[in-house]
């Protein structure tokens, strides 16, 4: 099996956490956890199997002196990668109690950056158990990744990222 890249960011916070809860539910010798600042095409070239770890609204929103724009940087340079036989996996931690109106809104705008290119997006999950009011994450029914509300369910992290995980396996071809 080939190592998974999972991207994330930002740094240091929910994102970062739920990079290494996923890390230690596939194990740590067939991932490697990289952050997507300051990150270039030639990291996501070399993997097939990628993972991608955002946050919808936090501190890059509501902090001013936080001038943190991992994925605004990041998303600069998907038009330069060679997407060709990548299968692309995504999860958005999201507050469905402060922001029910925009829950998991990143993964909408991160699939959009990458619809147009040759990856292949797996790792879709149902809406079912989920309470918000709207999302930009959602295409035919699912989430376009998994969405965890590490705010107000964190007791539903392990258990969600490990189904997810027993999906991907799957998707990812393991």
């Amino acid at each position: 099996m080939s190592k998974i890249g999972i991207f994330y960011g930002p740094e240091l916070g929910s994102v970062e956490k739920v990079a290494h809860v996923i890390e230690g539910k596939f194990g740590t010798d067939k991932v490697e956890l990289i952050a997507v600042k300051n990150v270039d095409e030639s990291a996501l070239e070399q993997f097939d199997k990628l993972i991608f770890g955002m946050s919808t609204i936090g501190k890059t929103n509501w902090d001013s002196e936080y001038k943190d724009t991992d994925w605004d940087v990041f998303a600069t340079k998907v038009g330069k990668v060679n997407w060709e036989g990548k299968k692309v996996a995504m999860y958005c931690l999201g507050d469905h109690i402060q922001y029910p109106q925009h829950f998991v809104d990143a993964l909408g705008w991160v699939y959009e950056r990458l619809e147009n290119t040759a990856a292949e997006v797996v790792g879709f999950c149902s809406t079912e158990g989920y309470v918000y009011e709207e999302s930009e994450g959602i295409k035919d029914g699912q989430f376009l990744g998994l969405p965890v509300d590490e705010d107000n369910e964190a007791g539903k992290t392990d258990v969600r990222v490990e189904n997810w995980i027993n999906r991907l396996i799957n998707e990812f071809g393991f």
